[in-house]
């Protein structure tokens, strides 16, 4: 006698899938990109939990991690890779900050959707080029939607938006202070 075994997809136990992941730039290759012929020097750090106080309420977005991943140029430029999630998965992406606070460049590096990899167009990634702490940094203001792509757009914005404000909090050198505060001997 043979038995059959009849299983509906519904029945099957739910697991993740990633449905698409690629890989676009290495880690040099970005940094090459962003920053070309500099030689950049590690300069990652763990943000304290003032400072990650400080990056949320100025950014209005979590910090998830407060190991920031960074590099710095000899002329005091700042490469940070960072990662947000899209609407299911991790996207990789870098940014390049100039000295001025400004944002250089970003780069998509690893996108792991099904859908949405317009955000590696590069006419939608460089709206970002120039903006500061005080650009309008999101989708509908300074930033434009991308159909097919709203979650990436977002999380993207998002994330550059956290990283400038953890440019100004974290790596800024402080304001000087002014030469009548203190005498020096």
């Amino acid at each position: 006698m043979t038995v059959r075994f009849i299983a509906s997809v519904a029945s099957l136990p739910a697991a993740p899938l990633v449905c698409h992941a690629e890989v676009f730039l290495s880690l040099e290759q970005a940094q090459r990109l962003i920053f070309p012929g500099e030689t950049l020097a590690e300069a990652s750090l763990i943000l304290t939990e003032r400072q990650k106080r400080q990056v949320e309420q100025a950014s209005g977005v979590k910090v998830r991690d407060r190991h920031v991943r960074a590099w710095r140029t000899p002329g005091g430029g700042l490469f940070l890779l960072d990662t947000v999630t899209g609407k299911h998965e991790e996207i990789t992406y870098a940014c390049g900050i100039a000295t001025s606070g400004q944002v250089k460049q970003i780069e998509v590096m690893a996108y792991r959707e099904a859908y949405g990899q317009q955000v590696r167009n590069a006419s939608w990634r460089k709206q970002f080029v120039g903006a500061t702490v005080h650009s309008d940094l999101t989708v509908g203001g300074d930033i434009r939607h991308l159909s097919g792509a709203t979650f990436s757009c977002g999380s993207i914005t998002d994330g550059v938006r956290r990283l400038l404000h953890t440019h100004a909090i974290a790596f800024s050198s402080p304001s000087p202070v002014p030469a009548t505060a203190f005498t020096v001997c």
